[in-house]
């Protein structure tokens, strides 16, 4: 196969969705992995395995399939769900070979490349350890981990195996970042002081109040069998509830809601905006649950943070107002700008997310009047 329509193994993740998080991290190791990887010929093909094929997991398998549609050097070979139905569904969806409720068959499997986790949150970190400990590449979903300490074994790992791990999230793949962080770089706004950005919705059911499947469960048959014990892996253990396994995003045992899941996809792309990737070294949060009751997490949340570089970050969401705050990269001369649309009708506010790929420069001098 020629290298115009190819791709090989370190490309794989990268052409699919999103920006390398730790990928970065590893391009210095040169520690052996622990298991080797299959080696690949010009006209093999990468095969991938999917854990986890619920609403997102779908939708990124879906994506795969479009583009082995349009190349012959991909393909999806395994597929994993503790939740019966899904599982069936994504294996005849996808072709797949093998279908199994044990994400660690889907790891033992010497012909699988890499896989794809699109688990809840608090999963993430312990496949990804293992997928790298038996030589896979890995496309792991935002967040990339449940907690801190499990984000910093996981980039260790990644530097001791030499594997390629990336984090994915929307928008980082837009090219108006790389034309802002260029403006920044050049002086065009002057010192950077303060970024800011939000990610608010409006649902009238409550945000993360996915459809409940009644008759699924650990007591289910055929179909409707769900590996409760499983899923639950190292949180807490617990009688079965329905609530928990179908809307996870609500309960901090498995996500860390608007901060993990949402404001990801704001600092992702401003990490690439600002001369490095930085960690504040400072963070204050507010907010609380003021419109849905019926969960652990908030419902809004504001964040605060300072950065050792000397600039500011301005963070803000609601699951229950869906207008954003303006997405600005403010400095000392001037200021950048990512739009989004907004609209208001009978009282309820929508917009649209992703924002659009315009930049605008404007003066602070002039009143901050757009030009």
């Amino acid at each position: 196969m020629s290298r115009k329509n190819g791709v090989n193994r370190r490309e794989f993740v990268t052409s699919t969705v999103g920006v390398s998080s730790a990928a970065a991290m590893a391009s210095s190791a040169s520690a052996a992995r622990p298991a080797a990887k299959r080696v690949i010929g010009a006209n093999d093909r990468i095969n991938t395995g999917f854990i986890g094929v619920g609403g997102r997991g779908s939708s990124l398998m879906r994506l795969v399939l479009r583009m082995a549609e349009q190349r012959e050097d991909i393909n999806v070979t395994a597929v994993c769900d503790v939740y019966q139905k899904r599982k069936r569904l994504a294996q005849e969806r996808s072709g797949a070979e093998f279908a199994t409720l044990d994400y660690r068959e889907v790891l033992a499997r010497p012909d699988v490349d890499a896989v794809v986790v699109a688990t809840p949150d608090h999963w993430h970190g312990q496949i990804a350890l293992d997928a790298l400990d038996q030589g896979k590449d890995v496309y792991l979903e935002k967040p990339m981990c449940h907690t801190i300490e499990e984000a910093r074994r996981v980039a260790e790992k990644v530097k001791q195996t030499n594997g390629v791990l990336q984090v994915g999230s929307q928008t980082t793949s837009s090219r108006q970042w790389w034309k802002a962080r260029k403006a920044i770089a050049d002086g065009m706004i002057g010192p950077l002081l303060l970024s800011q950005g939000s990610y608010h919705r409006n649902s009238v059911r409550g945000e993360w109040n996915w459809h409940i499947d009644s008759d699924a469960g650990p007591a289910g048959t055929g179909d409707n069998y769900i590996d409760w014990k499983r899923w639950l892996g190292p949180a807490p253990k617990r009688s079965w509830e329905p609530e928990r396994f179908f809307r996870f995003r609500k309960y901090w045992d498995y996500s860390g809601g608007i901060a993990t899941d949402l404001f990801y996809h704001v600092v992702a792309p401003l990490n690439i905006c600002w001369e490095e990737p930085q960690f504040p070294y400072r963070v204050a949060a507010t907010g609380g649950i003021y419109a849905f009751k019926d969960r652990e997490v908030p419902d809004t949340f504001n964040l605060l943070a300072d950065f050792v570089k000397g600039h500011s970050l301005v963070l803000s969401s609601s699951m229950a107002n869906s207008t954003h705050i303006p997405g600005l990269l403010r400095g000392s001369t001037e200021r950048l700008r990512w739009w989004t649309t907004g609209s208001s009708k009978a009282g309820r506010t929508t917009s649209r997310w992703p924002p659009s790929a315009r930049i605008s420069k404007s003066s602070c001098r002039s009143g901050d009047i757009s030009r």
